[in-house]
């Protein structure tokens, strides 16, 4: 296992800027959030630690790119920020994404539930759900785990088209499996910048994906016509347990920050660092580091104690006892409890940032 561990004053770069604009903008905030944000470059900070790599196979290594500290991040003339006209974050969710309409419906709404939170001070609306064949996409077998994906690129087309006037981004999400490209083997989600747009699967992140009794596997491919997708009919969704919930607010996080400019972060543990495997992504945490998050602030403008009290709510809020979560079949009726246990972890850190904050 590799560590990859900055100086302190290289953080505080990053963070902070040489530029005495950016400076004085960080001696302006409140003094808990400049404290908090001080904990990035803190060597026993609690809060923050370094990156730790575990194999080759592992984002940083396999895919080189240049660190973007938030100096760089401001600076970046082709980032995309809210306007007052454009302050709404759309979730499209396509194809089912529950066993039944009920377990599709209360898993959306967590998910909206958890992007207001995170990116407090926007509003997040839910586009009318679409089948995989309003979207035209292509889509394959993957040769390696036989379960069927959908073309990425060609989501990514149709959400630029139905995008809404007051939209900031459009977000897809899916239970079916993505492929950027033929020589791919599969990708989490994929988003574009320019447009404000991106797809997210969490076919992978169900408990049973990599099992050799995953019920997504198709016996064989039938030949069909790139225009039937009656093949999408009645196929596998894995189970919302609290590990795909966990999983699916950290993709959707990532990838909705990338639309605001915030690259792979290569500074401290982090949501924005890249992940090239599964449990590189169960690696990554739920929350920004100092410099990923300074860069959010500046693009929304929220008030970070504000911001943490909102993800506490949204953990609180229906949240179930462990052990008693209703087992969700096609008989599922009524409102189903939150299933959070697996956030109690991230409740946790979160209390001790607003110690920090409200000091």
């Amino acid at each position: 296992m590799q560590t990859i561990r900055h100086s302190e004053q290289t953080l505080k770069t990053a963070l902070i800027s040489k530029n005495p604009v950016l400076v004085s903008q960080y001696e302006k905030l409140d003094a808990g959030e400049q404290r908090l944000m001080n904990e990035a470059f803190q060597p026993t900070s609690g809060l923050f630690g370094p990156i730790t790599l575990h194999s080759q196979s592992d984002w940083i290594t396999s895919h080189p790119e240049a660190p973007q500290d938030f100096e760089q991040f401001f600076s970046d003339p082709y980032r995309k920020t809210p306007s007052p006209e454009k302050r709404s974050i759309y979730i499209q969710s396509i194809g089912s994404l529950g066993n039944t309409r009920i377990i599709s419906e209360e898993y959306i709404k967590w998910l909206k539930g958890y992007c207001e939170a995170f990116f407090y001070g926007l509003t997040v609306k839910l586009l009318e759900p679409v089948p995989v064949s309003a979207t035209r996409c292509s889509f394959r077998v993957n040769d390696n785990t036989q379960n069927l994906q959908i073309h990425a690129g060609d989501i990514l087309k149709y959400l630029k088209k139905k995008k809404p006037e007051d939209a900031f981004c459009v977000v897809g999400i899916t239970m079916i499996d993505l492929y950027p490209r033929d020589s791919w083997n599969f990708v989490f989600g994929q988003a574009s910048l320019t447009d404000g747009v991106g797809i997210f699967s969490f076919a992978r992140y169900g408990s049973d994906f990599y099992s050799l009794h995953y019920e997504g596997k198709l016996k064989k491919l039938q030949k069909t016509s790139s225009s039937d997708y009656s093949i999408f009919d009645n196929y596998y969704i894995p189970e919302i347990t609290s590990v795909l919930l966990l999983r699916s607010c950290k993709t959707l996080a990532h990838e909705i920050g990338h639309i605001f400019g915030l690259r792979h972060c290569q500074w401290l543990t982090c949501l924005m660092q890249g992940s090239n495997h599964l449990e590189e992504a169960d690696r990554r945490p739920l929350n920004l580091c100092p410099i990923c998050l300074r860069k959010l602030q500046c693009a929304i403008g929220f008030s970070i104690v504000e911001r943490y009290k909102a993800l506490v709510r949204w953990i609180d809020e229906s949240a179930h006892t462990p052990g008693v979560t209703p087992k969700h079949s096609r008989k599922a009726k009524g409102n189903l409890p939150k299933p959070v246990e697996a956030f109690k972890e991230w409740k946790e850190w979160i209390m001790k940032c607003l110690a920090v904050l409200q000091k």
